[in-house]
């Protein structure tokens, strides 16, 4: 994996000379002031995917150096952005707490995923959601509504492993006996059978292959895992080599999960797959006692970006989040309660009960 060459800090329109940016309604890059368009060239040809144990055995360069990474030191966060832009505040806690750091931007990606939703469809879709939150604070709603979102690429990993794995359980298969036992009906002593329900338990072994495919890993540990999930899925198969020009005008979060802790991760997901797949082939009522040893081959991975629009905020010391899938317009996030339109609400249905009982005894 190459470090990306080109100087990605300024990309100038040749119409009038404003800095030109990716518009992701049209797909290339456009310039705010005088419309000229710029279509951009698309590599084809098989995404790549990168040995893990060659990798980490000799890393490659590191990322762009033209850029500039800025730390934020509310919350931790590292950035990757264009040179000439200075960040007003950081887009996962909303503070303006930040400052330029010397930090690398790390291993490359080797692809992503373009924006797809333009900024005002994102702050219209914003808007809509936080009206319907009835027990958000109206404060809290004014301030939101303008609050301003920043579109982000988030890193992702994505990892394939071929795994084999040897078992051994105990398998159980319900069996039915009948018992008899004596019971007192209306004074009476009589006799009665039932049906108990038993477990014939076995031991079992056996062999069980699975391939996986673009697990995804978060790379991020400064967004709310929650919300992602809320937001997924991302068609992976829309995904293009990277290139600088997507990135115009948008901000880049430089992974804080690292390639090992990422294996890490998809390998727990594995495993959990590995084993809800051995218990479905052990075919049995139940089973207890499963131990499973999974050797891991011809592990591979890519660093992805997937893009994200994203508006951070505190609300009485404590820190909020929201985001719009930049793909496929998914959107979710957090908000408060107001504890006055909870009670206003309790208050208000107990009125409406104690009328409506007031009126059944009247008639």
């Amino acid at each position: 994996m190459e470090a990306i060459k080109k100087d990605t800090e300024r990309f100038t329109c040749p119409g009038c000379g404003a800095n030109i940016k990716f518009n992701p309604k049209e797909q290339s890059m456009t310039c705010p002031y005088c419309d000229t368009k710029i279509q951009i060239q698309e590599e084809i040809g098989e995404i790549t995917e990168y040995c893990f144990k060659s990798f980490l055995e000799n890393p490659p360069k590191e990322w762009d150096r033209n850029q500039k990474v800025i730390h934020c030191d509310s919350c931790g966060a590292d950035t990757i952005i264009e040179a000439h832009i200075l960040s007003k505040s950081c887009p996962f806690c909303g503070s303006s707490h930040i400052v330029q750091d010397s930090i690398k931007a790390g291993i490359p990606p080797e692809t992503l995923i373009p924006f797809k939703i333009g900024k005002k469809e994102a702050e219209e879709k914003f808007r809509v959601w936080i009206g319907k939150k009835f027990f958000a604070p109206n404060t809290l709603k004014e301030q939101y509504i303008s609050h301003k979102l920043e579109g982000l690429y988030l890193p992702f990993w994505t990892y394939d492993a071929q795994t084999s794995s040897l078992y051994t359980a105990q398998a159980g298969t319900y069996y039915w006996v009948t018992e008899t036992h004596w019971t007192t009906v209306n004074g009476k002593r009589q006799r009665v059978t039932r049906q108990v329900r038993k477990i014939r338990w076995r031991h079992v072994s056996g062999s069980f292959s699975q391939f996986f495919d673009d697990v995804l890993v978060l790379g991020s540990t400064h967004v709310n895992e929650k919300i992602i999930n809320k937001i997924k899925p991302f068609n992976l198969r829309e995904l293009v080599y990277y290139k600088p020009e997507y990135l115009s005008g948008f901000i880049t979060e430089k992974y804080s999960v690292g390639l090992k802790e990422g294996w890490q991760a998809a390998k727990r997901e594995i495993d959990l797959t590995i084993r809800s797949g051995i218990i479905r082939q052990i075919n049995a009522d139940e089973v207890k006692g499963l131990n499973i040893n999974t050797n891991y081959n011809d592990i591979k991975f890519k660093h992805l970006l997937l893009p994200v629009w994203i508006s951070a905020y505190t609300y009485k010391g404590k820190r909020y989040q929201f985001m719009i899938n930049g793909q496929t317009g998914r959107i979710d996030g957090e908000a408060p309660i107001s504890p006055w339109k909870v009670a206003f609400a309790v208050l208000t249905a107990i009125m409406f009960i104690f009328i409506i009982i007031s009126v059944i005894r009247m008639y």
